[in-house]
């Protein structure tokens, strides 16, 4: 397996970006699945259901690759915040999460030769209490339409969070350290 070609099954520039940063070669495979939400699912269990969908669905074609899957939520009082659908609904997102904590989970599956290892990271994110201005400015930007509880910790939306407990990374969208560690056990296993 360590010869084996990496495939990230994402379209996500972040997770490319870090995945990269951490000295890995591969190669982008988007899965285009159609994610199967089961909302019985904890949080955790959420994200590891949606990560395994998309490696699996890119893994089917190629099972000589070490594939990637990777999703990433944001939760609220329990509740899954996902991307916004428009501006509208994120200002609703944005006031929801201003002045309050709430918890990022990333959900990784790396599945190889029809195994499939699947771990998640949880990290608490304090945000500062906004104001309509703020929100609506940020919205303007456009950064929060494709994030999950639209806003990008790495981008403009820095200035919304006070502080975080747990894994930066896992906020911007890939626990990478954490993926290190896993994704060696695996090449070891094999």
């Amino acid at each position: 397996m360590k010869d084996a070609k990496i495939i990230l099954a994402s379209a996500s520039p972040r997770r490319r970006e870090l995945l990269a940063q951490a000295g890995f070669e591969f190669e982008v495979v988007s899965s285009d699945v159609d994610e199967v939400v089961d909302p019985s699912l904890t949080p955790d269990k959420l994200v590891m259901s949606l990560a395994r969908q998309k490696a699996q669905a890119v893994a089917q074609n190629r099972t000589d690759c070490v594939v990637i899957g990777s999703d990433t939520v944001v939760v609220l009082d329990g509740k899954v915040l996902g991307k916004p659908r428009d501006e509208a609904d994120a200002v609703r997102m944005l006031e929801s999460l201003s002045g309050r904590k709430h918890e990022v989970y990333t959900g990784v599956c790396i599945s190889f030769a029809g195994e499939t290892h699947c771990f998640f990271e949880r990290t608490s994110v304090n945000f500062c209490e906004l104001d309509g201005e703020q929100i609506k400015a940020y919205v303007a930007t456009g950064e929060p339409m494709d994030k999950a509880g639209a806003y990008g910790i790495q981008g403009k939306g820095c200035v919304l969070v006070e502080g975080i407990e747990g894994d930066y990374f896992n906020v911007v969208g890939f626990p990478v350290s954490r993926f290190c560690r896993e994704y060696k056990k695996t090449v070891d296993k094999q």
